[in-house]
């Protein structure tokens, strides 16, 4: 079993000081505004570009937390598949074992 305190301290590498920010070190899009049409120009035109593209960075940050999630759950799915493997080669081996000792058991 794993200690208490080194699942504590691969957490707290793993998800950092609870800051938003950066999910991994990837090349970021470049974003260059224009989300909306503009009619007046004014600052509310602004406001709601540099809103949307806020959004878009933070979807941006989502699809890679997406796509590591994904890739981790592929990596969980091969070792569990390993580990069923193992599993029921070691309850077969067991079985056997058992069969063995109730013969061994029965005519001694």
């Amino acid at each position: 079993m794993l200690e208490a305190s080194f699942v504590v301290a691969n957490s707290r590498a793993a998800w950092g000081n609870n800051q938003d920010g950066v999910v991994a070190e990837r090349e970021q899009m470049a974003i260059s505004g224009g989300f909306i049409r503009r009619v007046t120009g004014d600052a509310r035109e602004n406001e709601m570009d540099e809103n949307l593209e806020q959004e878009g960075g933070i979807i941006g940050n989502l699809r890679h937390m997406a796509l590591d999630m994904g890739n981790e759950i592929d990596s969980q799915k091969w070792q569990i598949e390993r580990i069923m493997e193992k599993a029921d080669s070691n309850k077969t081996r067991i079985d056997e074992a058992n069969q063995r000792a109730t013969k061994m058991l029965g005519s001694g």
